[in-house]
């Protein structure tokens, strides 16, 4: 190529440059719609639209403008320690509940804290079905409703009524159902040092052959201002759900997973009276008394007991 040509071609791109930087910027799709914004508040404003328009695009503004803000927040997710210690009651599901994982075992994601709620299903076992229950599934949840534990356990007795539209354990469940024993071993290390939340909870701890202090335990069956639902009877957990909570649990068959997040949100609706009972009922122990202080030496210029001189015999000769 001749340098003729390619500085002719050079110059050209140069001019392509100059026009190319003396354009304006584009605006930003923010800037537009910021733009739109302020013109839509100024209609609204004049009165130029509907009432029923209006009305909208103040609701989209708002919405608009507590999204930002929300994002503009940077939020720290909360402890479950956290939120047990907090005496909030007005948002009781902190959380969604995540979806129930039925016979998931133990859930090594979730967070434990103080608190487990822990439900369970029984099956008829024996000549006499509805009196003999066996246990064949129990479910634990945390503070949050989040599920710990939820496993089908096999039976050691032949089960004689499944009692399905009850429990909503099915034969095939058993497929993969875990040992009493295995299910035992695991709920005792999630239960051990906690306080255990419960309706009716000797049964279930019964059905488990397990045991747990009586101070560390909160059943919502015996919470006296609950006990006024039933005419001083046991409530229904169907009952004081529906009345207290304001949802409906046990329509059909039941959860034992939906069961245990009702009683862990009966008991933080009203934990600062379950804690008072408690309290009453399990008063902690007096502080132990100091220990008596011990005599000083005496000083040295203080005159000591004189010492008895024993009488020196003399020698016979």
């Amino acid at each position: 190529m001749a340098t003729g040509e390619l500085s002719s071609n050079w110059k050209k791109l140069q001019k392509t440059l100059t026009k190319t930087s003396s354009v304006e910027p584009t605006p930003s799709k923010n800037g537009t719609k910021r733009k739109r914004e302020s013109t839509l508040k100024a209609r609204v404003g004049a009165g130029k639209l509907p009432q029923s328009r209006q009305a909208a695009i103040k609701r989209d503004l708002k919405r608009k403008k507590s999204m930002a803000s929300g994002v503009s927040q940077v939020q720290r997710k909360t402890t479950i320690l956290e939120v047990e210690s907090s005496n909030d009651t007005q948002r009781l599901r902190v959380e969604p509940p995540s979806a129930v994982l039925v016979n998931a075992g133990l859930s090594h994601h979730v967070e434990l804290g103080r608190y487990v709620a822990i439900d369970c299903e029984m099956v008829g076992v024996g000549p006499n079905p509805a009196r003999e229950s066996a246990l064949a599934r129990v479910s634990l949840v945390n503070y949050n409703g989040e599920q710990v534990y939820d496993s089908y356990v096999l039976s050691k007795e032949p089960v004689t009524d499944w009692r399905t539209h009850v429990s909503g354990i099915r034969p095939e469940h058993m497929a993969e159902a875990r040992s009493l024993e295995h299910v035992q071993a695991e709920v005792s290390k999630i239960i051990t040092g906690r306080i255990l939340v419960g309706h009716a909870i000797h049964h279930d701890l019964e059905a488990m052959m397990l045991s747990h202090p009586k101070r560390d335990i909160r059943d919502t069956s015996r919470h006296p201002p609950y006990r006024k639902w039933a005419g001083g009877s046991w409530p229904a957990l169907k009952i004081l759900t529906s009345e207290l909570l304001g949802f409906e649990i046990q329509d059909g068959a039941h959860s034992s997973v939906e069961d245990a997040r009702a009683c862990m949100l009966l008991f933080r609706k009203d934990k600062a009276s379950f804690e008072k009972e408690h309290s009453r009922r399990w008063p902690a122990p007096p502080a132990p008394a100091p220990a008596p202080e011990s005599e000083s030496p005496a000083p040295d210029n203080q005159s000591h007991p004189a010492r008895s001189k024993k009488k020196k015999k003399k020698k016979r000769h």
